[in-house]
């Protein structure tokens, strides 16, 4: 069986945070990937749209930007993809293609949600992955 994948809209998660990402799209990025490192290790918070499978480590994290944050590079733990043009439809081939069995995709955008959930994939909001949690 291969590893559970959890799909990040990068565009729509920052978004969904007003911290001033306008100013900084790709700094908004690379705070976003460098949220998600944790989790690809230990699992995302017990939210409840997150399916159990995605609440304990180790998944795939794979991070989709576009625009301005297309120069956003990959680390250890978060994998990169570029979106050519839409973020959205750069997802729904991600997930289509996908072979692993459990797929997430963290997203607020309900025609996206409706697109992957016609895939069979899961669906969760923004605040299970970002921001981090405080300390």
């Amino acid at each position: 069986m291969t590893q559970p994948v959890v799909v990040v809209d990068a565009a729509n998660v920052v978004g969904s945070v007003p911290d001033g990402w306008w100013r900084d799209r790709a700094g908004a990025a690379v705070r976003l990937r460098d949220a998600l490192v944790p989790l690809a290790a230990a699992g995302l918070a017990a939210d409840a749209d997150v399916p159990a499978w995605a609440r304990t480590g180790p998944v795939r994290v794979v991070l989709v930007v576009e625009g301005a944050a297309r120069r956003v590079a990959a680390v250890p733990g978060v994998e990169v993809v570029s979106a050519p043009r839409s973020g959205d439809d750069a997802i729904v081939a991600l997930v289509r293609t996908e072979p692993a069995e459990h797929r997430l995709v963290v997203t607020a955008d309900r025609e996206l949600r409706e697109r992957v959930r016609a895939l069979g994939a899961a669906v969760a909001g923004p605040r299970s992955v970002y921001p981090p949690p405080s300390s």
